[in-house]
Formats: C-alpha cells, sequence, structure tokens
C-alpha cells in the first residue's frame, strides 16, 4: 500500500483498490523491472506526501515528469539542487522574473513551494526514460483526476495554475465556483511565446489568494 503520510492516506485509501489502479501498478512493476523508469519509485507521490489535502491551496498542473536521468523526483517542473533546470523551468524562472521580482539561487527544486501549500502535480506521474508520455493512458490520468476532484470539493478557493493542453484537459473536473483556473501554453521553449510569457499566472494567483483572506505564496526559492 501507498503510505503518503498526511491526510491524502484516508482520502484517496479507496483509489489504491480499484482496478484500473492494480492493473497500472502491474504495468509500473513491470517497466520498472525492465528499464529506467523516472522519477525512483519512492519519489512517484512526492507531491502528496509534501502538500498534505488540507494544506493545498494552489495547483500547479504539468504534463508527466523530466524524462532525463537525475531530474524528476516527484513534484512537477522541480529537479533537486545540483541539477541544471531544463528549457521549461527556466522559461518559468523568466516569467517569475518580469511578474513578481524573481531572483534566480541557483538551483531549480521547488519544494520551498510545496511547503506553502503548492500542490505540484503532473497528470501522469512517471515516464520511461527519453520517451516523453510514454505513460499516458495506462491509468494516472483516471487517479490524478480523482486527487483535483476531491480539491474541487474544497470550499476555501483553490487557484489551478493549468499549463499546456495535458493540464488544460484537467479544467473540466473543476466545477466549485469557489475557484479560480488560470489557464496558458506549456512554458517549454516550443511554446512559452505564445502565452506563457507574460500571462502573470504567479501575481495573479497571490491576488487570488489575498482576496479570500489566504496568505499568499513567497515565490523566492531559498538558497
Amino acid at each position: 500500500m501507498v503510505n503518503l503520510g498526511n491526510d491524502w492516506d484516508e482520502i484517496l485509501k479507496d483509489e489504491f483498490t480499484k482496478d484500473y489502479y492494480l492493473k497500472l501498478r502491474a504495468f509500473l512493476a513491470k517497466e520498472y523491472r525492465q528499464g529506467t523508469v523516472y522519477p525512483d519509485m519512492y519519489d512517484i507521490f512526492n507531491a502528496l506526501r509534501y502538500t498534505s489535502f488540507g494544506d493545498t491551496k494552489a495547483v500547479i498542473i504539468g504534463q508527466d515528469p523530466y524524462h532525463g536521468e537525475g531530474q524528476a523526483h516527484g513534484l512537477c517542473f522541480s529537479v533537486r539542487r545540483g541539477t541544471e533546470p531544463p528549457p521549461s523551468l527556466k522559461n518559468i524562472f523568466r516569467e517569475l522574473e518580469t511578474d513578481v521580482g524573481f531572483r534566480y539561487t541557483g538551483h531549480g527544486e521547488l519544494t520551498a513551494w510545496a511547503k506553502q501549500g503548492v500542490l505540484l502535480l503532473n497528470t501522469v506521474l512517471t515516464v520511461r526514460a527519453h520517451q516523453p508520455n510514454s505513460h499516458r493512458g495506462m491509468g494516472w490520468e483516471l487517479f490524478t483526476d480523482r486527487v483535483i476532484k476531491e480539491l474541487d470539493r474544497k470550499e476555501s478557493p483553490v487557484v489551478f495554475l493549468l499549463w499546456g493542453a495535458n493540464a488544460r484537459q484537467k479544467a473540466r473536473v473543476i466545477t466549485n465556483p469557489n475557484h479560480i483556473k488560470l489557464e496558458t501554453v506549456h512554458p517549454s521553449p516550443l511554446s512559452a511565446y505564445n502565452g506563457f510569457f507574460g500571462c502573470r499566472h504567479f501575481s495573479r494567483c497571490n491576488e487570488a489568494l489575498i482576496a479570500s483572506g489566504q496568505t499568499p505564496i513567497d515565490w523566492q526559492l531559498p538558497e
């Protein structure tokens, strides 16, 4: 059984026994056994471990994990200290700089956001090495739909930042009018100039949180 160590355990306990999830688990066991899959199997659910249901006030939804060696660690767009930020993350930092005066501190680890209540959730939580979208359609989308449906039930406003086609498909699951949906293209170099740059999602997220009486996110990463 998956142990998340917070309120998600009780909320999602029935999800881990459903047929689709058991098939997904069997698929993953084979994938990890036969090849290289990211992130490490012990890091798959880090987004939920780092940010409890009760603490979640913003959600950044990505596509699937980074597929290069040493990059993915279970938080969308994040890489651990010592790993060069991939192009998408560099573009996120660029938008942060123009939007809220962000200053790059030499790393791309976003755990400080997660600990403030930003759930860093990919739509698909695993990927084969060097094969983006290789685990798409295997069941993860059902699982992450369930996570978002649970968050949609929260009374306190949650800000959802949906970047790219895969993430924006999740907008259909968010029906509670209390919540805020901010949508734009993916921050990858292929699309960032088509709407990600200048979207001001970070300041708009904080404006929405302040308007609802919640503490804004400090987007500046620690040294």
